[in-house]
């Protein structure tokens, strides 16, 4: 599914007009991002967390020059799902291999 894709099944199902589904969809994103540039987790009871996780130093190989590497700690955005969401996908989902 993509924006679009969202954009078009609210807009169907609550009668509001594509233009306007589509600035609060592009709005909800930039608040998204930019609580998490500032340092702010966003929670979403019921859906899930975006979160900022910090990965440690490590150090890595740069193949073609075969030299050893440091990279950084960092932070990342991740997501990570309401427990209620996570069971409602288990159950309604199929396995697929």
């Amino acid at each position: 599914m993509t924006k679009a894709d969202i954009v078009a099944i609210i807009s169907e199902k609550k009668g509001i007009e594509k233009g306007d589904v589509q600035a609060v969809v592009e709005t909800f994103m930039e608040e998204v991002k930019t609580s998490l540039e500032s340092g702010e987790n966003v929670y979403l009871r019921g859906f899930g967390s975006f979160i900022i996780k910090t990965r440690a130093e490590k150090t890595g190989r740069n193949i073609s020059k075969n030299t050893t590497i440091k990279i950084p700690a960092h932070n990342i955005p991740a997501f990570k799902p309401a427990k209620v969401f996570v069971e409602a996908v288990k159950t309604n989902t199929e396995v697929t291999v």
